[in-house]
């Protein structure tokens, strides 16, 4: 396929559910990076906040730009400095107008930044809030797929929904959390040469499940793979779901974008799909 088709194939269709453009190097230019994203197709994008300075400068991004939302909560890696108050004042901006979501919450016991302990305790009172707030959660869950889920399970009902961010776990964690009503959604890993186990399950995922993204500025997609990642980059994610579904960019494009506006209640009912 050469460019211009593929150009004009997700133009108008794409959103990146997960990003962060409140970290560097995409802080500091973000308006050029937000105006490639929109070159490249990406008609919405959900910048991610996970500790209070951060979310900060999260929601200064979504308010200076009409298309970009934002998404807030205590990163697993930041739970160790969570303290008095701090869920408070964390409440207090996630009733932000323009945030849609409560997260990336959860469990990283990769890199265990964070007693595993104190992770459990965190991820737990902020579900609570999610639920509270009636937010859809976005999840992170590395190396703990089995404690998360079961922590998700027990909490469950979510009536606002959620996401697995960045999934990397197998066939049965998808499952489990299908079973829970999330979505799953795909990064650009799935562009990596030796990452066939996470493009067996994308083969085998429902349509209506699926949100690509590309947790910019980190897991940039092949062929730009050792670069900063950035938003219109994900026209790479969507052409190699789109591969390994049997399918068009045009329809993964379209599909994930109504995926995200529904989870999310994003306001872009005036903005015009590829059909």
């Amino acid at each position: 396929m050469n460019g211009k088709s593929h150009d004009q194939r997700v133009a108008g269709g794409l959103i990146d559910s997960h990003a962060h453009l409140e970290l560097e190097p995409l802080f500091k230019d973000s308006a050029a990076v937000v105006k490639r994203a929109r070159e490249a197709g990406v008609i919405s994008i959900i910048t991610v906040g996970t500790d209070i300075p951060d979310v900060e400068r999260a929601l200064k991004i979504a308010d200076e730009f009409e298309r970009v939302f934002a998404s807030v909560g205590f990163h697993p890696h930041n739970a160790k400095d969570v303290h008095d108050g701090m869920l408070a004042k964390m409440e207090i901006l996630a009733r932000h107008p323009k945030v849609v979501a409560y997260g990336e919450i959860g469990l990283d016991f990769f890199r265990n930044w964070s007693p595993q302990e104190v992770q459990v305790s965190v991820f737990e009172e902020q579900l609570e809030l999610a639920k509270r707030l009636t937010k859809p959660v976005v999840i992170h869950l590395r190396n703990a797929h089995k404690e998360g889920l079961e922590i998700l399970e027990k909490a469950a009902p979510f009536a606002a929904g959620g996401v697995i961010h960045c999934f990397s776990g197998d066939r049965s964690d998808a499952q489990r959390a299908l079973e829970l009503g999330f979505y799953i959604s795909i990064p650009g890993t799935v562009t990596y040469k030796k990452n066939e186990r996470l493009r067996a399950i994308i083969r085998e995922l429902p349509e209506d499940r699926l949100l690509l993204e590309t947790d910019a500025p980190f897991l940039t997609p092949e062929p730009f793979r050792g670069k900063d990642n950035e938003p219109a980059f994900i026209v790479h994610t969507a052409a190699k779901v789109a591969e390994v579904r049997g399918t068009s960019i045009q329809e993964i494009s379209s599909a994930t974008a109504s995926n995200a506006i529904r989870l999310f209640q994003l306001p872009l009912e005036q903005c015009e799909f590829v059909p």
